[in-house]
């Protein structure tokens, strides 16, 4: 699975002209985290500290996309589950779902970037309580938190996954060139330092300044409302 996402993400980083993206499980689960079998057999420091650089690349691909992405969390978003719903840039979770970092239940830290996102999402203070009492984060205290931005009416697949693309659609309303200029400066404001975000932010604005969408918004609409 984690080889299949890393294709996933590779093909989507040359998605000309996406928008958005909505990450969701099967089988009414978002993720459930590792398969403890599999983790028994590489159980030694050097296989984990690959799959973890491996994870944390992935996964900051995913972030750093020029598209607008939501986690849907259905069921259960556990461990390294969890983390991957902090690599987008919002969540959803429908009725009964939960995000739940178990890793010091394992004898463990978060080790794909989850802690990290985490602390930017909700706090120090908040992440902190998470990760150390394995909290089980329902939709309601995700609401709370800032973890979620929404608790879905449905809780099935098909209705849920409906609910979310039309959530999402409201950010993604525009051209691909504009959608995707929002990301990329907004990525750069979170990640860079001030001189090289502000740096970024003018480049980017080059790119659409008296571009298509720019000189057709101006055609149709000469003053603001």
């Amino acid at each position: 699975m984690m080889l299949e996402l890393q294709e996933r993400v590779t093909e989507l980083e040359s998605w000309k002209d996406g928008k958005g993206l909505i990450v969701c499980g099967a089988g009414n689960t978002f993720c459930s985290g590792s398969d403890l079998n599999a983790v028994k057999a590489m159980s030694n420091s050097e296989d984990g500290m690959n799959i973890c650089m491996f994870m944390q690349n992935t996964l900051t691909r995913l972030m750093r996309l020029p598209l607008i992405s939501v986690a849907l969390v259905q069921g259960k978003a556990l461990g390294g589950g969890a983390e991957l719903t902090t690599a987008c840039d919002f969540r959803l979770m429908t009725p009964g779902s939960e995000i739940r970092f178990i890793h010091k239940q394992m004898g463990l830290v978060p080790g794909w970037g989850g802690a990290t996102r985490l602390v930017q999402i909700v706090g120090s203070g908040a992440a902190l309580q998470l990760l150390s009492g394995a909290v089980k984060v329902d939709p309601e205290r995700a609401l709370h938190l800032g973890l979620s931005e929404k608790t879905l009416v449905s809780s099935d697949e098909t209705g849920s996954l409906e609910e979310a693309r039309a959530w999402l659609s409201l950010c993604t309303e525009g051209p691909a060139s504009v959608i995707q200029a929002v990301k990329k400066v907004v990525t750069a404001g979170k990640e860079l330092p001030l001189e090289a975000a502000l740096r970024t932010e003018k480049d980017v604005f080059g790119t659409v300044w008296g571009g298509p969408a720019n000189l057709q918004a101006l055609v149709q609409r000469p003053k603001h409302k």
